[in-house]
């Protein structure tokens, strides 16, 4: 997929202004024509790696700032916020809000800040949320980290010996620290635990091979890239310390998994084997829910991956893990997911796959056509074993054809299974699975006829 490529006209032509240049001498001081500089501000010509280069040698400009839409996020931050109830009925479209965003990018995070501001209590960021928008302000791609992780791979190489050996030994020869496990019993609350007096790192007996090569890679992400990983959080600026150190916690599962999953190796397996998940869970040694984490951020420049959406969801259909990356799937953001979505039949089948096209539909919004691929995973090893979560994948079923998921699936939007973001802010009429009338709508009633479904509405 070709990288996204970088319009600035707005930032370039206020930083004319700033400078008190005709558009002639700011044209002269980049060694560019008065007409190129034009189009660049009016945003009909991307800027050259060598204009960047001119404008921060020229006027000691940070380039950084000429990406001011990462401030809210891109354009999926924007439609994150734009998918709320209260605009459903405007069907602002992704194109409708990159000319906003391309335009009048201040406005943009004005109202961006506004929204974030006026939230209503209980929507507004507690630690889990602020951790999260942060997360989805990098896309849940932190370059840095996954150079560190595939560096320490090839040191260690993992793809020529087993990665649980491979990296037990390196706790032992780096960090002098030895591998135990220990019965349920002993660590009824924990899976991990880090023992420095006794030089061990303390694994919960329940955890299945997978996880174990996980836990002691996390332990390694946090002894190896703890600095960077520091650094990434205090950057985030958050208001409360919980938010920071969930933000972290993050990081360091991410760089786990960019330790286990190399990058090149890991998208190199992917393109070869269509993305087969049972295949690249079995290849990399993990679970389904590191394997559908990893997906989400193959975004690295000139050496992306396909855009997935990754989403973690209990029994009564709330999120407690959702991650758009690059996909754009604004539809996550629902307090509650669909009923008609087969992510919950996973519950019924333990351990299999259900693959189900869908298309999602009632949120104001154009409708979606997705590819989602769905199976349970266990809770972590605690003294209730029982925990069970549906982890799902999706990408927009246009880019799903090579999938080996898609295979004997139709991909026609027709043939699709029409679902929405939560009965709370859903508008499909009709439904006979509806709990809830959307929010804000106004309800019908008649005093002649009994409808199929509990709630009409209009509006």
């Amino acid at each position: 997929m070709a990288d996204a490529a970088l319009f600035a006209g707005p930032a370039l032509r206020r930083l004319r202004k700033r400078e008190g240049l005709t558009q002639s001498a700011m044209a002269g001081r980049l060694a560019i024509s008065p007409s190129y500089l034009n189009l660049l501000e009016r945003n009909q010509r991307p800027l050259s790696a060598r204009v960047v280069v001119q404008v921060a040698e020229q006027f000691d400009f940070d380039p950084r700032n000429l990406r001011e839409d990462e401030t809210i996020g891109g354009i999926d931050g924007l439609a994150r916020r734009m998918a709320d109830e209260r605009f459903a009925d405007l069907g602002i479209d992704r194109d409708e809000l990159a000319e906003f965003l391309s335009a009048a990018p201040h406005a943009a995070a004005a109202f961006a800040r506004l929204y974030d501001n006026a939230a209503p209590a209980d929507r507004r960021d507690d630690p889990a949320r602020a951790a999260r928008r942060e997360i989805e302000r990098w896309r849940n791609h932190f370059a840095d980290l996954d150079t560190a992780a595939e560096t320490l791979a090839d040191e260690l190489r993992l793809s020529r010996s087993d990665t649980y050996a491979a990296l037990a030994e390196r706790l032992r020869e780096r960090h002098q620290l030895a591998i135990r496990i220990l019965p349920r019993e002993v660590l009824p609350e924990a899976v991990r635990r880090l023992d420095l007096h006794a030089r061990q790192l303390q694994l919960n007996e329940m955890l299945g091979p997978a996880s174990r090569t996980f836990q002691v890679a996390m332990q390694i992400a946090a002894l190896e890239f703890r600095d960077d990983i520091a650094s990434l959080g205090a950057g985030a600026q958050f208001g409360e310390e919980g938010a920071r150190r969930l933000f972290e916690r993050h990081l360091t599962a991410y760089a786990a998994a960019a330790l286990v999953m190399p990058y090149g190796r890991f998208l190199r397996a992917c393109d070869a084997t269509g993305y087969d998940l049972p295949v690249l869970m079995r290849r990399f040694g993990v679970g389904f829910e590191a394997l559908a984490h990893r997906l989400t951020t193959l975004q690295r420049v000139g050496q992306r991956g396909l855009p997935f959406f990754m989403g973690r969801i209990d029994r009564a259909g709330q999120f407690s893990k959702r991650y758009s990356g690059a996909s754009g799937a604004t539809f996550l953001e629902a307090d509650a997911s669909c009923p008609l979505w087969d992510v919950h039949r996973t519950f019924e089948s333990a351990g299999e796959f259900v693959v189900q096209p869908i298309r999602v539909d009632g949120s104001g919004a154009a409708p979606s056509h997705w590819l989602t691929m769905a199976r349970t995973v266990d809770g972590r090893a605690a003294a209730d074993a029982s925990a069970r979560f549906a982890v799902v994948l999706g990408i927009e079923a246009r880019l799903a054809r090579d999938l080996a998921a898609a295979r004997g699936v139709s991909l026609r939007e027709s043939d699709a299974t029409v679902t929405g973001p939560g009965c709370a802010a859903c508008r499909v009429q009709g439904c006979i699975q509806r709990s809830l009338p959307p929010r804000g709508a106004a309800l019908q009633f008649s005093a002649i006829e009994q409808g199929i479904t509990p709630f009409r509405f209009s509006g």
